[in-house]
């Protein structure tokens, strides 16, 4: 196996962004080869109960760290193209190489709040690609104009980086990866499912996919499984919701409503629990081994100076070996 770079993801639904900030620094200082965070206008639930600006919390996290940090995003509705691309060229151009973003076709819980019509998957996906390419030529130095599902009028980036970071695509099933191979500089799915996640990189990979693919991948390091279901129940009870609903919900009320924090098949589903470090870093080789070459991890507790310590003393040596 290539080797696979290992990442810490950083939760801004759980934690206020300066605790975010002091986590992400202790991650690196605890051995992990990147980060990743989610822009989001909401958590998932009540019981996570944050959400911070995750473009204003990624430049201090760069500026406070050395290593890569990308962050995945969903242009217009929230946020025009045209602003999104501002956002990217002045980071990248701060920190040149270090910073990637990955687009998506967004959430109706953080999207909702323009009053704007929630469009179906298929609308999205034209709205995405659309945006994808205005941020790419407003990042080659262009003046666009452009009147489609998205409207530009005259617009350009002045303070651009000298190359353009890579642009990656989200995707979580095989359909819509291999729809973005066309357009992606790389591709990021979710969960811990080797033979499920082995379908997403494939049709990203056999499309003509190209740059890395990486797994976001949720865990509980926890001292018993009871206690990792307890943990998962609370912060992660979303994990528990009808899969197609996942897009459409607009508030953590509905989410928690939606979900069932008692249904511990699913929670193991959505969470890869594990009492002992040595085991859960084999069952992550398998999912690196579907076709990952970077995989970031998320421990779903509150209590992520405990996950560090057992990353940087047990799980992440456990992992490099087990990949390598």
């Amino acid at each position: 196996m290539t080797h696979v770079r290992i990442g810490f993801h950083a939760s801004h639904e759980q934690f206020t962004p300066s605790r975010l900030l002091t986590l992400v620094q202790e991650a690196e200082s605890a051995g992990f080869d990147a980060a990743m965070s989610s822009d989001h206008l909401a958590p998932w639930g009540l019981a996570q109960g944050q959400s911070g600006f995750s473009w204003s919390w990624i430049a201090a996290a760069l500026a406070t760290t050395s290593f890569p940090i990308g962050m995945v995003a969903a242009p217009g509705q929230r946020y025009h193209p045209v602003i999104v691309a501002q956002a990217i060229a002045t980071l990248e151009e701060m920190f040149p190489g270090r910073y990637w973003a990955a687009l998506g076709s967004g959430e109706a819980i953080n999207e909702h709040v323009t009053s704007d019509p929630w469009p179906p998957k298929s609308e999205r996906e034209v709205r995405l690609r659309e945006s994808v390419d205005v941020i790419r030529r407003l990042l080659a130095g262009e003046r666009v104009d452009h009147d489609g599902v998205v409207r530009v009028h005259d617009a350009r980036v002045w303070s651009r980086p000298a190359v353009p970071p890579p642009l990656r695509a989200t995707a979580v099933t095989p359909e819509t990866a291999a729809w973005a191979a066309e357009w992606a500089d790389g591709l990021i799915t979710v969960g811990h499912d080797p033979a499920g996640l082995q379908k997403v990189a494939r049709a990203y990979t056999d499309a003509g996919g190209s740059g890395p693919v990486a797994v976001q991948v949720h865990v509980c390091l926890a001292s018993s499984i009871d206690e990792g279901l307890g943990v998962a129940a609370e912060q992660w009870r979303h994990g528990t919701a009808p899969g197609e609903v996942m897009w459409e919900l607009e508030q953590p009320e509905d989410f928690d409503r939606m979900s069932d924090p008692g249904d511990e098949e699913t929670l193991r589903s959505a969470v890869l629990i594990d009492t002992d470090a040595a085991s859960m870093a084999e069952r992550l080789a398998e999912v690196a081994a579907s076709g990952f070459q970077e995989m970031f991890l998320h421990h779903v507790g509150l209590d992520q100076s405990a996950f560090l310590e057992r990353a940087r003393d047990e799980l992440l040596p456990a992992l490099r070996e087990a990949v390598a």
